[in-house]
Formats: structure tokens, C-alpha cells, sequence
């Protein structure tokens, strides 16, 4: 079934909002085994979406349309798409009953623009929003099976779960099941993982499994993907594979399929305990600690310091330390852990990196351990100031869970530079 996304609106034409429905709605089709065959955007011009609508409806066997479901003038899906199937428009009394209870459940009264959310196509088929006042609808336009839905991220997100996805495997005719299984990865670049799983997809057993990857700086995400009549069917097919990337990548990979760095970290501290002290991280380390650890089980506390010295005052260490060298580190990790009673304390200090592309930035990490030795690590990463700052703190977690894990800390890795000191 060929599929293509058609997403709406003048702010995604001109780039000034970032069109991240599209790349969520592709990723998760392919991954229930629909394929996107094409991605069209259109700005708010009504002879524009209806020679789309037209094209889309000539030339593919479903179309998901994002956006322009709103109570605005400038929200037209409703009216082009009745024009394109050359129906009327008509109010559907229910979905506007559903809108007056959504203003009245927050103790406000519906504005009359929102009325126009209820106006629909003649001949289509509601699709439910239970959470916001934008309803989805389906409509043949064409030869093709339209989906309209709204452009607000959690809104989209829910119906393709719910209501989409159903659909579309219903129309597709498709009973095979899939199976997508993700390794993420820190340290090796695309082409590096390429080469070193080349001849992989050839262990499968029993069926063809496709291997893929999405790179998103600081991590790489390796992908495998198969259908079968069973799952048991595919969980056998790929296990060869699975077993060869864990064996070629080995210490590289950091979790696996909805795993995330974070969370393998806090299986991994076994009842201990960690603090944080970070320089030039814009506190991204112990934000991704607190987002991960709801309960406060295991993050106990995140210095943050403006300057090496400020972050040294507040670790009761005075003035000592100006620069963010190894010893630094070293310092300020045992100090965390030490005035905030943890297990394990963790210091990634960033120094500011060079603006451009071409820039570099040195980062020193610890890990201060109850009872044992202090292991540091320093890099010099490549880049300019937000590819350092976010590999840092990615080289900083890693390293906790490396030493967590009992494997070495000290593997060089694709994003810095070999010869630095």
C-alpha cells in the first residue's frame, strides 16, 4: 500500500515551525510494517492544498493529511477537502456537543470560531480526538483513502496509536507481524558501525531481516527490522543478528529498543546512590538523572557552577581550582559525593569550545566511588559549542555506566580528537 503524508501549513513551509509530526508519523508506519511512499508540505493557500489533495488522492492508496483542522480562517483541511470530493459541508451536532463539554470541563465557555471545528465533509467518517477539540475524519478523495488530522504533536500522536494505525493495517490487507529492534550506541559513527556489521543481515535465519541506521548526534541508533506470521517466528529469525551486534559492537551499544542511557544507569546503581557537580553542561546531566529517577531514589543532588570557582565554593572546596583540568574533576567528584552522602559521585566539567564547526572543546569527566579508586577521563571533542556540550554530557553518562558495568571507561570514541592532551 503506497502511502503518502501531506502535512499543512504556512509555518511548516517556511521552516519556522520544525516539522517533527512528519518524521514521528513516518517512523512509526515503518515500523508497523506501512511504508511512506510520499511527504508533500503545503502552505495555507487554498488552490495550492486542493491541486494536492488531487495529486495525492491520483496517486497513492492512503493519504494522511497534518493540520489545519483549527477554528482560524486559516485553517481550511474541512473546506478543500469537501471541495476536492466535491461535496457540501455539514455540522455534525455530536462533535459539537463534544467541544462545548471540552470549554466546560474548564470552566469556560466555547468561542463561537470553534463551531467551525464541527463542519465536516459530507460522507465522512468521524475519527475521534480525546484530547483536544479537533476531531479527525476520512474521506475518499480520488482513489485514495484520506485521513485529516490535527497538527498539535500530542494530538497526532494519540490517533495514530488509536485510531490510524488500526486503520491503515485494516485497509492494507496486512497480517504479517513485525518486529523493529533498536541498539543505541554511543562512540562509533554510521559509517564506522556500517562496516564493522557488514555481512550481519546475512545470519538470518529463515526470512529476509533489513538492518538500518539513524544517526542523532551524540547517539547512533541501529535498527533491525522483519515480518513474519509470528512472532516467535521473528524473535528466532533475528537472534543470530541480535548476537553479532552485541558481539561487533560491544561496550559501544548503550541500551536497547525503548531502553535509554538513563534508565540502564539506574538499573545498574543497585541500591547505591549519585550526586552530580557539571560545568558548562547547562545542567544537562542531572536534568536527565531527575526526568529518569521520578521517585528521588537514586539522584540525590546536581551542583551546577557558572564558573570552575563558584562550582568549586559550593562544594565546599574555596578557591582552589580555576581550571577544568583532570585533577578538577577528580576533586569535585569526590567532593559531591562526599558532602551529599552518595555512593557515587560524578563530575563533567566542559570548557568552552571554539565557535563554528571547526572548534574543539575539552571535557573532563570522574567518577568518585564509595571505598574505591576515582576514575578519570579526559576528551577533546570535535565540533563547536553544542556538539562538545552534548557529547560531553553523553561521554560523562556513558562513563557512569561503563564503570557501573564493570567495563572500561577509557575507550576512544569517533567525535574526539586522537592526540589531544
Amino acid at each position: 500500500m503506497r502511502i503518502e503524508i501531506l502535512c499543512t501549513g504556512d509555518e511548516v513551509l517556511s521552516g519556522k515551525t520544525i516539522n517533527t509530526n512528519y518524521s514521528h508519523m513516518a517512523r512509526r508506519l515503518q515500523e508497523v510494517g506501512l511504508d511512506v511512499v510520499w511527504g508533500t508540505t503545503v502552505g495555507d493557500d487554498r488552490e495550492s492544498l486542493v491541486e494536492a489533495f488531487k495529486l495525492a488522492g491520483a496517486r497513492a492508496d492512503a493519504v494522511i493529511v497534518n493540520g489545519g483542522l483549527g477554528p482560524t480562517v486559516d485553517d481550511l483541511s474541512q473546506e478543500v477537502a469537501a471541495e476536492a470530493a466535491g461535496v457540501g459541508l455539514k455540522l455534525d451536532e455530536g462533535w459539537l456537543k463534544h467541544i462545548e463539554t471540552f470549554y466546560a470541563a474548564r470552566g469556560r465557555v466555547m468561542p463561537p470560531n470553534n463551531k467551525k471545528q464541527a463542519m465536516l465533509p459530507e460522507g465522512s467518517e468521524l475519527i475521534d480526538n480525546p484530547v483536544g477539540t479537533a476531531c479527525g475524519f476520512a474521506l475518499t478523495i480520488g482513489k485514495a483513502k484520506f485521513y485529516f488530522t490535527p497538527g498539535v504533536p500530542r494530538e497526532i500522536r494519540h490517533m495514530l496509536e488509536h485510531q490510524l494505525i488500526p486503520r491503515l493495517l485494516a485497509q492494507s490487507g496486512t497480517q504479517a507481524v513485525v518486529r523493529l529492534k533498536r541498539f543505541h550506541s554511543f562512540g562509533m559513527g554510521e559509517s564506522r558501525v556500517d562496516d564493522m556489521l557488514k555481512g550481519a543481515e546475512d545470519l538470518a535465519e529463515g526470512g529476509e531481516v533489513k538492518l538500518g541506521f539513524q544517526a542523532h548526534y551524540p547517539q547512533l541508533e541501529t535498527k533491525l527490522f522483519g515480518r513474519g506470521q509470528s512472532m516467535e517466528e521473528l524473535e528466532t529469525r533475528m537472534a543470530p543478528i541480535e548476537a553479532a551486534i552485541r558481539e561487533r559492537m560491544g561496550a559501544y551499544i548503550l541500551s536497547e529498543d525503548t531502553d535509554t542511557l538513563e534508565s540502564v544507569i539506574l538499573k545498574a546503581m543497585a541500591g547505591g546512590t549519585l550526586a552530580v557537580a557539571e560545568y558548562g553542561t547547562n545542567g544537562a546531566v542531572a536534568g536527565r538523572m531527575v526526568a529518569i529517577d521520578s521517585d528521588g531514589k537514586v539522584f540525590k543532588r546536581g551542583g551546577v557552577g557558572g564558573t570552575i570557582r563558584a562550582l568549586g565554593r559550593a562544594l565546599g572546596l574555596g578557591e582552589a581550582y580555576d581550571r577544568a583540568t583532570a585533577s578538577t574533576a577528580k576533586a569535585y567528584a569526590e567532593a559531591v559525593a562526599d558532602t551529599s552522602s552518595a555512593s557515587h559521585g560524578l563530575a563533567v566539567l566542559i570548557a568552552p569550545a571554539d565557535e563554528g564547526n571547526s572548534g574543539e572543546g575539552m571535557v573532563q569527566i570522574a567518577v568518585a566511588r564509595s571505598g574505591q579508586d576515582t576514575i578519570v577521563r579526559s576528551a577533546c571533542i570535535v565540533g563547536g559549542p553544542d556538539r562538545v556540550r552534548n557529547g560531553g554530557v553523553e561521554m560523562g553518562l556513558d562513563g557512569l555506566r561503563r564503570i557501573l558495568q564493570g567495563l572500561s571507561a577509557a575507550d576512544p570514541v569517533d567525535f574526539e580528537r586522537k592526540d589531544a592532551t
